[in-house]
Protein backbone atom coordinates (compact mmCIF):
# COMPACT_ATOMS: atom_id res chain seq x y z
CA UNK A 1 0.00 0.00 0.00
CA UNK A 2 2.87 2.43 0.80
CA UNK A 3 4.66 1.68 -2.51
CA UNK A 4 1.23 2.81 -3.94
CA UNK A 5 1.36 5.97 -2.29
CA UNK A 6 4.64 6.59 -3.34
CA UNK A 7 3.78 5.99 -6.78
CA UNK A 8 1.19 8.19 -7.04
CA UNK A 9 1.65 10.35 -4.23
CA UNK A 10 2.79 13.64 -6.36
CA UNK A 11 -0.36 14.10 -8.16
CA UNK A 12 -3.02 12.21 -5.41
CA UNK A 13 -1.77 13.91 -2.00
CA UNK A 14 -2.53 17.46 -2.87
CA UNK A 15 -6.62 15.97 -3.50
CA UNK A 16 -6.94 13.86 -0.53
CA UNK A 17 -5.24 16.85 1.52
CA UNK A 18 -8.36 18.53 0.75
CA UNK A 19 -10.73 16.61 2.52
CA UNK A 20 -9.52 16.61 6.23
CA UNK A 21 -11.62 15.82 8.98
CA UNK A 22 -13.65 18.62 10.65
CA UNK A 23 -11.82 19.59 14.02
CA UNK A 24 -13.90 20.12 17.92
CA UNK A 25 -11.69 21.44 19.93
CA UNK A 26 -12.82 21.53 23.74
CA UNK A 27 -11.27 23.62 26.30
CA UNK A 28 -8.13 22.03 27.79
CA UNK A 29 -6.49 21.66 24.58
CA UNK A 30 -7.64 18.05 23.49
CA UNK A 31 -8.59 17.95 20.27
CA UNK A 32 -11.55 15.74 18.52
CA UNK A 33 -11.90 14.54 15.04
CA UNK A 34 -15.58 13.91 13.93
CA UNK A 35 -16.55 11.76 11.41
CA UNK A 36 -18.27 12.95 8.29
CA UNK A 37 -21.58 11.63 7.40
CA UNK A 38 -21.34 12.95 3.75
CA UNK A 39 -19.23 11.42 0.86
CA UNK A 40 -17.64 13.78 -1.62
CA UNK A 41 -19.16 13.84 -4.84
CA UNK A 42 -22.84 12.51 -3.52
CA UNK A 43 -25.97 14.89 -2.86
CA UNK A 44 -28.71 14.61 -0.98
CA UNK A 45 -32.63 14.22 -2.86
CA UNK A 46 -33.76 17.91 -3.12
CA UNK A 47 -37.11 18.34 -1.34
CA UNK A 48 -38.53 19.95 -3.98
CA UNK A 49 -37.90 18.24 -7.05
CA UNK A 50 -38.77 14.94 -5.16
CA UNK A 51 -42.77 16.47 -4.58
CA UNK A 52 -42.80 17.85 -8.50
CA UNK A 53 -41.99 13.92 -9.06
CA UNK A 54 -44.29 12.83 -7.12
CA UNK A 55 -47.10 15.56 -7.94
CA UNK A 56 -46.40 14.68 -11.90
CA UNK A 57 -46.84 10.55 -11.12
CA UNK A 58 -49.65 11.55 -9.77
CA UNK A 59 -51.74 13.72 -12.09
CA UNK A 60 -50.60 11.21 -14.83
CA UNK A 61 -52.05 8.02 -12.83
CA UNK A 62 -55.84 10.17 -11.97
CA UNK A 63 -55.46 10.81 -15.86
CA UNK A 64 -55.27 7.47 -16.83
CA UNK A 65 -57.76 7.05 -14.38
CA UNK A 66 -60.29 8.66 -15.60
CA UNK A 67 -59.90 8.03 -19.15
CA UNK A 68 -60.36 4.35 -18.38
CA UNK A 69 -63.77 5.49 -16.73
CA UNK A 70 -65.11 7.60 -19.89
CA UNK A 71 -64.03 4.92 -22.13
CA UNK A 72 -66.06 2.20 -19.70
CA UNK A 73 -68.94 5.13 -19.88
CA UNK A 74 -69.14 5.46 -22.99
CA UNK A 75 -69.05 1.82 -23.76
CA UNK A 76 -71.77 1.11 -21.67
CA UNK A 77 -74.44 4.08 -23.06
CA UNK A 78 -73.08 2.79 -26.75
CA UNK A 79 -74.46 -0.79 -25.28
CA UNK A 80 -77.28 0.90 -23.58
CA UNK A 81 -78.33 2.49 -27.19
CA UNK A 82 -78.10 -0.55 -29.36
CA UNK A 83 -80.46 -2.62 -27.12
CA UNK A 84 -83.00 0.06 -27.18
CA UNK A 85 -82.63 0.52 -30.54
CA UNK A 86 -83.17 -3.51 -31.05
CA UNK A 87 -86.23 -3.21 -28.76
CA UNK A 88 -87.91 -0.55 -30.48
CA UNK A 89 -87.23 -2.71 -33.87
CA UNK A 90 -89.05 -5.76 -32.00
CA UNK A 91 -92.42 -3.54 -31.85
CA UNK A 92 -92.76 -3.56 -28.31
CA UNK A 93 -95.01 -1.05 -26.77
CA UNK A 94 -95.95 0.88 -30.05
CA UNK A 95 -99.66 0.65 -30.20
CA UNK A 96 -101.98 2.71 -28.15
CA UNK A 97 -104.09 1.27 -25.41
CA UNK A 98 -107.13 2.16 -23.89
CA UNK A 99 -107.88 1.32 -19.89
CA UNK A 100 -109.77 2.41 -16.65
CA UNK A 101 -107.29 3.51 -13.52
CA UNK A 102 -108.34 1.98 -10.17
CA UNK A 103 -110.22 5.45 -9.80
CA UNK A 104 -112.45 4.68 -12.70
CA UNK A 105 -110.53 7.34 -14.89
CA UNK A 106 -109.86 6.70 -18.50
CA UNK A 107 -106.46 6.04 -19.67
CA UNK A 108 -104.20 5.65 -22.41
CA UNK A 109 -100.90 5.80 -23.57
CA UNK A 110 -100.42 9.56 -24.23
CA UNK A 111 -101.67 10.63 -20.63
CA UNK A 112 -98.69 9.07 -20.01
CA UNK A 113 -96.38 11.39 -22.07
CA UNK A 114 -93.20 13.09 -20.73
CA UNK A 115 -93.12 10.84 -17.70
CA UNK A 116 -90.75 7.75 -17.01
CA UNK A 117 -92.84 4.93 -16.67
CA UNK A 118 -92.31 1.42 -14.77
CA UNK A 119 -95.03 -1.18 -16.18
CA UNK A 120 -95.68 -4.90 -14.93
CA UNK A 121 -98.44 -6.78 -15.80
CA UNK A 122 -100.16 -9.07 -13.44
CA UNK A 123 -103.51 -9.75 -11.40
CA UNK A 124 -104.49 -8.97 -8.14
CA UNK A 125 -105.22 -13.09 -7.17
CA UNK A 126 -101.38 -14.00 -7.79
CA UNK A 127 -100.27 -16.06 -4.83
CA UNK A 128 -96.58 -14.45 -4.65
CA UNK A 129 -95.21 -13.48 -8.00
CA UNK A 130 -97.19 -10.46 -8.82
CA UNK A 131 -96.48 -9.01 -5.21
CA UNK A 132 -93.21 -10.05 -5.35
CA UNK A 133 -92.58 -8.21 -8.26
CA UNK A 134 -94.62 -5.11 -7.32
CA UNK A 135 -92.61 -5.03 -4.32
CA UNK A 136 -89.40 -4.69 -6.15
CA UNK A 137 -90.92 -2.54 -8.60
CA UNK A 138 -92.04 0.13 -5.60
CA UNK A 139 -88.36 -0.27 -4.19
CA UNK A 140 -86.99 0.85 -7.42
CA UNK A 141 -89.16 4.06 -7.30
CA UNK A 142 -88.49 5.16 -3.65
CA UNK A 143 -85.07 4.89 -4.26
CA UNK A 144 -85.08 6.92 -7.50
CA UNK A 145 -87.34 9.16 -5.38
CA UNK A 146 -84.72 10.33 -2.79
CA UNK A 147 -82.38 11.82 -5.86
CA UNK A 148 -83.52 14.82 -6.71
CA UNK A 149 -82.26 15.37 -9.84
CA UNK A 150 -83.94 12.59 -11.37
CA UNK A 151 -87.61 12.77 -12.51
CA UNK A 152 -90.17 10.98 -10.84
CA UNK A 153 -90.97 7.86 -12.16
CA UNK A 154 -94.54 6.40 -12.35
CA UNK A 155 -95.72 3.12 -11.22
CA UNK A 156 -98.32 1.03 -13.26
CA UNK A 157 -99.89 -2.16 -12.79
CA UNK A 158 -101.73 -3.59 -15.55
CA UNK A 159 -104.51 -6.67 -15.12
CA UNK A 160 -104.18 -9.58 -16.90
CA UNK A 161 -107.85 -10.86 -15.08
CA UNK A 162 -110.24 -8.23 -16.09
CA UNK A 163 -112.86 -10.78 -14.85
CA UNK A 164 -111.88 -10.60 -11.14
CA UNK A 165 -109.55 -7.43 -11.46
CA UNK A 166 -112.13 -4.38 -11.56
CA UNK A 167 -111.78 -1.02 -11.00
CA UNK A 168 -112.99 -1.35 -7.04
CA UNK A 169 -110.74 -4.89 -6.50
CA UNK A 170 -107.57 -2.48 -8.39
CA UNK A 171 -108.15 -0.04 -6.05
CA UNK A 172 -108.14 -2.43 -2.75
CA UNK A 173 -105.24 -3.79 -4.35
CA UNK A 174 -102.95 -0.82 -4.98
CA UNK A 175 -103.40 1.01 -2.00
CA UNK A 176 -100.82 -1.63 0.03
CA UNK A 177 -97.96 -0.70 -2.36
CA UNK A 178 -96.93 2.79 -3.36
CA UNK A 179 -99.29 5.91 -2.75
CA UNK A 180 -98.24 7.03 -6.78
CA UNK A 181 -98.89 3.32 -8.13
CA UNK A 182 -101.54 3.29 -10.75
CA UNK A 183 -103.90 0.28 -11.48
CA UNK A 184 -105.30 -0.51 -14.78
CA UNK A 185 -108.01 -2.66 -16.11
CA UNK A 186 -111.16 -2.49 -18.56
CA UNK A 187 -112.74 -4.86 -20.80
CA UNK A 188 -111.80 -8.33 -21.96
CA UNK A 189 -110.79 -6.79 -25.22
CA UNK A 190 -109.08 -3.60 -23.78
CA UNK A 191 -106.84 -5.82 -21.52
CA UNK A 192 -106.08 -8.15 -24.31
CA UNK A 193 -105.22 -5.30 -26.81
CA UNK A 194 -102.61 -3.82 -24.21
CA UNK A 195 -101.08 -6.88 -23.67
CA UNK A 196 -100.47 -7.49 -27.31
CA UNK A 197 -98.91 -3.83 -27.47
CA UNK A 198 -96.41 -5.42 -24.97
CA UNK A 199 -95.52 -8.96 -26.48
CA UNK A 200 -97.31 -9.74 -23.05
CA UNK A 201 -98.33 -13.57 -22.74
CA UNK A 202 -101.36 -14.71 -20.18
CA UNK A 203 -103.72 -17.55 -20.14
CA UNK A 204 -106.26 -18.54 -17.18
CA UNK A 205 -105.77 -22.08 -16.02
CA UNK A 206 -108.71 -24.54 -15.15
CA UNK A 207 -111.20 -22.99 -12.32
CA UNK A 208 -111.40 -25.12 -8.96
CA UNK A 209 -114.81 -26.36 -6.75
CA UNK A 210 -114.56 -22.36 -5.90
CA UNK A 211 -114.82 -21.08 -8.90
CA UNK A 212 -110.70 -20.22 -8.24
CA UNK A 213 -108.45 -20.19 -11.00
CA UNK A 214 -104.66 -18.89 -11.70
CA UNK A 215 -103.27 -16.82 -14.93
CA UNK A 216 -99.90 -18.09 -16.44
CA UNK A 217 -98.26 -15.05 -17.45
CA UNK A 218 -95.40 -12.97 -18.82
CA UNK A 219 -93.25 -11.90 -16.04
CA UNK A 220 -91.38 -8.59 -16.80
CA UNK A 221 -91.25 -4.83 -15.39
CA UNK A 222 -91.37 -2.69 -18.51
CA UNK A 223 -89.40 0.63 -18.56
CA UNK A 224 -91.07 3.55 -21.24
CA UNK A 225 -89.42 6.98 -21.75
CA UNK A 226 -91.07 10.18 -22.03
CA UNK A 227 -91.58 9.63 -25.50
CA UNK A 228 -94.13 6.59 -24.42
CA UNK A 229 -91.69 4.62 -25.89
CA UNK A 230 -90.60 0.96 -25.34
CA UNK A 231 -86.90 1.25 -23.64
CA UNK A 232 -85.99 -1.63 -21.75
CA UNK A 233 -87.28 -4.75 -19.71
CA UNK A 234 -86.26 -6.43 -16.26
CA UNK A 235 -86.89 -9.84 -15.32
CA UNK A 236 -87.38 -11.97 -12.23
CA UNK A 237 -83.45 -12.22 -11.79
CA UNK A 238 -82.68 -8.63 -11.97
CA UNK A 239 -82.52 -7.19 -8.67
CA UNK A 240 -84.12 -3.48 -7.57
CA UNK A 241 -80.54 -2.34 -7.31
CA UNK A 242 -79.93 -3.18 -10.94
CA UNK A 243 -82.96 -1.53 -12.54
CA UNK A 244 -82.66 1.60 -10.26
CA UNK A 245 -78.92 1.48 -12.07
CA UNK A 246 -80.69 0.60 -15.73
CA UNK A 247 -83.15 3.60 -15.08
CA UNK A 248 -80.12 5.96 -14.30
CA UNK A 249 -78.18 5.21 -17.17
CA UNK A 250 -81.46 5.49 -19.58
CA UNK A 251 -82.10 8.87 -18.12
CA UNK A 252 -78.93 10.05 -18.42
CA UNK A 253 -78.81 9.21 -22.15
CA UNK A 254 -82.30 10.33 -23.10
CA UNK A 255 -82.75 12.63 -26.21
CA UNK A 256 -86.20 13.03 -27.44
CA UNK A 257 -87.51 12.41 -30.70
CA UNK A 258 -90.56 14.14 -30.48
CA UNK A 259 -91.15 16.98 -32.28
Amino acid sequence: MSMVLQALGPRVWPRLSQFKPPVLRIPGGETLYVKSRHWSGQSQPQGPRLRTRLLITALFGAGLGWAWLAARAEKEQRRQQQRTEALRQAAVGQGDFSLLDHKGQPRCKADFQGQWVLMYFGFTHCPDICPDELEKLVQVVQKLETEPDLPLVQPVFITVDPERDDVAAMARYVQDFHPRLLGLTGSKEQVAQASRNYRVYYSAGPKDEDQDYIVDHSIAIYLLNPDGLFTDYYGRSRSAEQIVDSVRQHIAAFRSILP
